[in-house]
């Protein structure tokens, strides 16, 4: 694969990526409309967003097994396909429940094109310097696609309709797929040949699967200590206990134990974990605080929001790669934690009647 290829190949990727991160938000800002349109109610409006988050997350560690099994260039673009079919079955919806049953088919192909991602990139850029400059930009993308998201959703819910923010995703995703068929080459999947851990799978998908539901329906509507929200909470937990068990069990694991005996990989899967909870957790609530207490419009969230996407593109594009190669990736690491710790605790801080450029702007930068 020749140098400018390879680039290519990883814009493509950036791209997918970012298609689905914008998908975990952009719905935020248009669900006053599609409430309107559709007549949801307030409690079951909270499904279009849920219905995606349930099967994405409940289904990321299995696409990305099934990316090792068929190869990760053919799960990639099968999740693509599933994505941008489902998005404009969203954006054609005339009814509640085809658009929440079209939420959870997005879901499943946000999936399967997420979980594959990282492993091409890391496979495509082996040198330590390039490495650290690709997984910067896309970090910047899985990062900031959040606050592109919002913005991007209120463009199209104010210019348009809520419908576009659907549609928007079909000739994204039809082009997303020419390119990555043409510049990304096809990688040799390890095959059936030493058999699938289907029992693993399974309760690995569904521990994940019920714990997202618990979070999102029980326990965001009934409190965390309300008899549904323990009940589904311990059987996610019961699951998970099982998926352990037969791992350490199994002659061909989903996931060997043993790669947790690794500081390196569980501690950067602990923090990137944490990491995401607490950005998209500001996104979230930073945007209901605008809207709900500042009287902030969907573009104007947009905006708001905005210096975050340019100093994240900044630094990820332009500084990370040197920074990593000068210092090491931990040395690099630290020091941006503690600016998201502050970064958060200005928001925690933020009064009801605050100024934008005073109390809400720092905390963005």
């Amino acid at each position: 694969m020749t140098e400018r290829r390879r680039w290519m190949g990883l814009y493509v990727l950036c791209l997918g990526m970012l298609m689905m991160v914008l998908d975990a938000t952009v719905v935020n800002v248009a669900l006053p409309a599609i409430r309107a349109d559709l007549g949801f109610s307030q409690s079951s409006l909270a499904w279009v967003v849920n219905a995606y988050l349930i099967t994405f997350g409940g289904l990321l560690l299995l696409a990305g097994r099934f990316g090792d099994i068929l190869g990760r260039k053919r799960v990639f673009l099968a999740g693509l396909g599933l994505f941008t079919g489902a998005s404009l079955l969203c954006g054609l919806s005339r009814t509640q429940e085809m658009l929440v049953i079209a939420r959870f088919a997005q879901g499943v192909g946000g999936a399967m094109t997420s979980a594959v991602i990282l492993g091409m990139i890391v496979t495509m850029f082996r040198e330590p310097r390039e490495q650290a400059k690709a997984i910067g930009i896309y970090g910047f993308v899985a990062s900031a696609g959040g606050a592109v998201g919002l913005l991007a959703g209120g463009v199209l819910t104010q210019a348009l309709n809520w419908h576009w923010i659907f549609f928007v995703n079909v000739p994204v995703g039809v082009a997303t797929a020419a390119a990555a068929h043409r510049l990304i080459d096809r990688d040799r999947g390890i095959g059936f040949g030493e058999g699938a851990d289907i029992l693993g799978a399974t309760l690995i998908t569904g521990a994940l699967m019920l714990a997202v539901y618990t979070i999102v329906k029980p326990a965001a509507e009934e409190g965390w200590t309300s008899a549904h929200t323990l009940t589904f909470g311990g059987a996610a937990v019961a699951l998970l206990a099982a998926f352990v068990t037969r791992q350490a069990r199994a002659r061909n694991p989903l996931v060997p134990l043993r790669i947790f005996r690794s500081r390196n990989v569980t501690g950067s899967n602990a923090i990137q974990a944490l990491t995401v909870a607490g950005m998209f957790g500001m996104f979230f609530l930073g945007a209901l605080y605008l809207q709900r207490l500042r009287g902030y419009d969907s573009l104007q969230i947009g905006l708001a929001f905005l210096p975050t996407t340019i100093v994240m593109a900044t630094m990820s594009v332009r500084y990370a790669e040197r920074l990593i190669t000068r210092f090491g990736a931990r040395r690099t690491l630290l020091p941006g934690l503690g600016l998201i710790a502050v970064g958060l605790a200005f928001f925690a801080r933020i009064p009801v009647d605050a100024s934008y450029v005073r109390d809400v702007l720092p905390a963005m930068l």
